[in-house]
């Protein structure tokens, strides 16, 4: 099992990091550069609670899909994204927001295990896990900017 943890510090009110966190439109925005879409479930504006969507990006030169389910919420402090369909073995992503002293700490725990064996966690070693940090990097940098000018 890999986990990369993340902590983004935004000066924003915590319902619009939050809001921002789980919609679809503000997702397509901040991944422009694997050119994800979502094509089934949820396919803009807010997700809720037990909802899914599936996304359709490109990552290594192939088109993968990857869907999602939200099994959690409990707003504005905290959902889960977890795979249901993919190309990970498991794959689980826990959002949490805490507020103070006029900004919020946006905290990104992801899980998740390759499949494939040893050849899996050597790639993952060697590629995969650089890639999803500077993925969610990117998104982060985005929803902070967008949150920060709201």
């Amino acid at each position: 099992m890999t986990t990369i943890n993340l902590t983004t510090k935004i000066k924003a009110p915590i319902a619009i990091i939050f809001d921002m966190s789980r919609n679809i439109d503000v997702h397509k925005l901040s991944t422009v550069k694997s050119n994800e879409t979502a094509i089934d479930g949820v396919t803009s504006g807010l997700i809720k609670v037990n909802e899914t969507v599936t996304w359709r990006g490109k990552h290594f030169g192939f088109y993968l899909t990857h869907k999602s389910i939200i099994p959690v919420m409990e707003i504005p402090s905290y959902f889960v994204d977890e795979m249901v369909e993919g190309k990970f073995k498991s794959f689980k992503h826990e959002h949490s927001f805490i507020e103070g002293n006029g900004f919020v700490m946006m905290i990104d725990k992801i899980q998740y295990q390759t499949p494939y064996g040893i050849f899996g966690k050597l790639f993952d070693a060697l590629i995969l896990k650089k890639h999803l940090t500077n993925f969610i990097l990117e998104r982060n940098n985005v929803l902070k900017e967008l949150a920060e000018n709201h």
